[in-house]
């Protein structure tokens, strides 16, 4: 049975602390408006992005935005092909698994949806490696690490499983459940090609499996992605003798620190201090009324021309969103004629 090593340390403590309170924040915010859509939409086109981009992915991230608009780009069939493929999984999340549980043939099927018409050989897509792979530089040639063998490849995924499916696993804060389950899977190395994307989606299935990131709001791999040395480094920095995880924790407690206080500061951006302590629940809104309230919060009040000018809109649509915003009781008149302009309830 796998066992990870690792202990509590101050550092891991401060930041589990900081993202729970993060995390409360956003989810009793006042405002949750339809723009959740927009939250989701933005985080899995980051995601796609970010974690094709650690693997040599050379899409932008308009390039990517416009494929998931169904777009057509400039760029290799590869490259775009594997940036639909992760598009497509992460959106597809809820129905990774058949019930809250994950299987090694769940693990052997996302690899399937990452991978699919990407590899050189078609074979090697959704099945475990059958010929010995290194991580190597590719400038060097340098090996920066030997994987286990081939034939241990089945028994160290099952196993790895078995521990996320395990009471001990569920006594544990998910988010240290999903930052072991992303170092072993990388150390276990199962396939020959789209081990880090693989293990990435693994991580980001048990955040949502055990209820933290069920919105799907949180895109982690921008962290990993701003800078790919780093998150190389902390990899490496696990002693393959002890296979001490602490530090490699404390690396991946922060990733979703910074990724989580981005939403964060976007959704309390929505919220005035009285709509904040508020009971009277939560609020829906579209986009256009989100963006009028983020401005609202950065001038203190908005008029109708702005409004106008914002959206580039008629006077009288412009008053309709607007008085919507009046009827929810989300922003209030203030002032007379030329001097009229709305401010936050």
């Amino acid at each position: 049975m796998f066992n990870p090593n690792f202990k509590y340390t101050n550092e891991i403590v401060r930041l589990l602390t900081k993202i729970s309170a993060s995390r409360e924040i956003i989810l009793n915010s006042p405002l949750i408006p339809k723009w959740e859509v927009t939250l989701r939409r933005d985080a899995i086109i980051r995601s796609a992005h970010s974690s094709t981009r650690i693997e040599g992915n050379r899409l932008s991230l308009d390039q990517v935005s416009d494929l998931a608009l169904g777009r057509e780009v400039m760029a290799t069939r590869k490259d775009k092909q594997e940036v639909l493929n992760y598009l497509k999984v992460l959106e597809n999340l809820d129905k990774l698994t058949k019930g809250d549980k994950i299987t090694d043939e769940d693990i052997l099927n996302i690899h399937r949806g990452l991978t699919e018409n990407t590899l050189e050989n078609p074979s090697d897509c959704g099945t475990y490696r059958n010929r010995y792979v290194v991580v190597g530089n590719r400038l060097t040639g340098e090996i920066i690490f030997r994987p286990p063998e081939n034939e241990e490849v089945p028994g160290l995924v099952e196993d790895l499983v078995e521990w996320v499916k395990s009471d001990e696993a569920e006594e544990l804060d998910p988010i240290l459940v999903a930052g072991v389950a992303h170092y072993e899977f990388v150390r276990i190395h199962p396939f020959v090609d789209g081990n880090g994307r693989t293990a990435r989606v693994f991580a980001t299935l048990i955040l949502y499996l055990r209820g933290f990131d069920t919105k799907q709001f949180f895109c982690i791999d921008d962290y990993y992605d701003s800078d790919r040395q780093a998150y190389y480094k902390a990899l490496q920095r696990v002693d393959q003798k002890t296979l001490d995880l602490t530090d490699w924790l404390e690396y991946f407690a922060e990733g979703v620190a910074v990724s989580i206080d981005a939403v964060k500061e976007r959704v309390v951006r929505l919220s005035s201090e009285r709509l904040r302590k508020a009971k009277r629940g939560q609020i829906a809104l579209t986009e256009r009324q989100m963006q009028i309230v983020e401005f609202i919060n950065q001038k203190g009040k908005i008029t109708v021309g702005d409004v106008t000018r914002m959206f580039k809109i008629t006077r009288q649509a412009s008053l309709k969103e607007i008085s919507k915003l009046v009827e929810l009781e989300v922003v209030k008149l203030r002032g007379k004629g030329r001097g009229a302009h709305y401010v936050l309830s």
